[in-house]
C-alpha cells in the first residue's frame, strides 16, 4: 500500500531503515524455510495417497498445469527461475484434488484455489504494467528481471501451508490480501497522489513505508474482492465472502501498520512485513469461520 517515490528534483528515495544486511538474512531464512515446508507440503498428498493405495494419476492435471503455469510466468519474465520453481510448489499443493478420491476422501477439492491464483496474478501483472511508462521514468517499476523467491515465498507461502492444512478459507484470504496490496501500491504509484503515513494520517513522500493512497486502497480491495469472488466458489454466499474480504482488508492495513512502525524502524524487511500481513488476514478469516 506504500507508492513509491517520483525521482523528479524536489522528491528522492526515502531512506530505507533496515539495514542491508538484516535484510537479507530475514530474506534468506524466509526462502529455505518456507522452501522445505512446501516440498513438506506438496509431497504429502502423493504420499498419503500411495499410503492408501490409491492411484496417482489423478495428480497429473494438477501437475501439468503447475508446470505449465511456472513455466509461462518464469517466460513472461514475471519472476526469477528459482521463484518460477517454488511458484511451482505453491501451484501444486493449491492444484491438489482430494476429490479425486472421494470414495476415500471427503470432498475437499481447492480447485478454485488454483484459479484464484491465476487471477492473482493476471491482475498483478495488469497493474505492474499499468503506467509503466511513467513509473519507469521515475524509477518506480519492478524490475524486469522479475519477483525474487524471497517475494514468492512472503507473498504465497501462508496461502499455501494453509491449503496443505485444509483451511480454504484462510488460504483465500491471504491470496486476496496479497492481491490487494500489490494492486494498491502499483495503482497508487501510477496514479495515486497525496499518501498518508497510515499512523498520524499526515502527508508523506510517496514510497515512505506505511503510506497509503485512496485510490490504491480502494482499488486494491476491488481486486481483492474478485480473487474471494473465484477462491470461494464452493460458498457463495452471505457471510463467507465478507469474512474473508474483511480478513484481507485488515491484513491490507496491518501491511501499512507494520510498514510505518517496525519497517521504519528498521526491525522487519518488507518479505517479512508481507508475510506477517498475510498471516494475519488468514489467521482472521480462520478464526471467524
Amino acid at each position: 500500500m506504500n507508492p513509491k517515490p517520483d525521482r523528479g528534483p524536489e522528491m528522492t528515495l526515502p531512506f530505507k531503515s533496515i539495514p542491508v544486511a538484516r535484510d537479507k538474512v530475514q530474506s534468506t531464512a524466509l526462502v529455505w524455510t518456507f522452501s522445505i515446508l512446501l516440498s513438506i507440503a506438496a509431497i504429502a498428498l502423493p504420499l498419503a495417497a500411495v499410503r492408501l493405495s490409491l492411484p496417482l494419476w489423478p495428480l497429473a492435471r494438477p501437475l501439468l498445469l503447475s508446470a505449465a503455469f511456472a513455466a509461462l510466468v518464469y517466460l513472461l519474465r514475471a519472476a526469477t527461475l528459482g521463484a518460477s520453481i517454488l511458484g511451482f510448489l505453491v501451484c501444486f499443493i493449491l492444484a491438489q484434488s482430494p476429490a479425486a478420491w472421494s470414495r476415500y476422501l471427503p470432498d475437499t477439492s481447492p480447485h478454485p484455489l488454483f484459479v484464484a491464483l491465476i487471477v492473482l496474478f493476471a491482475l498483478t501483472y495488469a497493474a505492474t504494467k499499468f503506467g509503466r511508462a511513467r513509473k519507469e521514468a521515475h524509477g518506480l517499476s519492478e524490475p524486469r528481471h522479475g519477483r525474487q523467491a524471497s517475494q514468492i515465498v512472503a507473498n504465497l507461502g501462508i496461502a499455501a501451508l494453509f491449503a496443505a492444512a485444509g483451511r480454504y478459507d484462510g488460504c483465500v484470504a491471504a491470496l486476496a490480501e496479497v492481491t490487494a496490496d500489490t494492486v494498491s501500491s502499483e495503482v497508487g504509484q501510477a496514479i495515486g497522489h497525496s499518501p498518508r503515513l497510515l499512523t498520524t494520517g499526515r502527508l508523506v513522500p510517496p514510497g515512505t513505508d506505511g503510506a497509503i493512497t485512496t485510490v490504491g486502497t480502494l482499488t486494491g480491495i476491488a481486486a481483492a474482492a474478485i480473487v474471494i469472488a473465484i477462491g470461494a466458489m464452493r460458498h457463495p454466499f452471505w457471510p463467507t465472502q465478507a469474512v474473508l474480504l474483511g480478513a484481507a482488508t485488515a491484513g491490507l492495513f496491518f501491511d501499512s501498520l507494520l510498514g510505518a512502525t517496525v519497517e521504519r524502524r528498521g526491525w522487519f524487511g518488507n518479505d517479512l512485513v508481507n508475510l506477517t500481513s498475510t498471516l494475519v488476514a488468514a489467521l482472521i478469516a480462520s478464526s471467524l469461520r
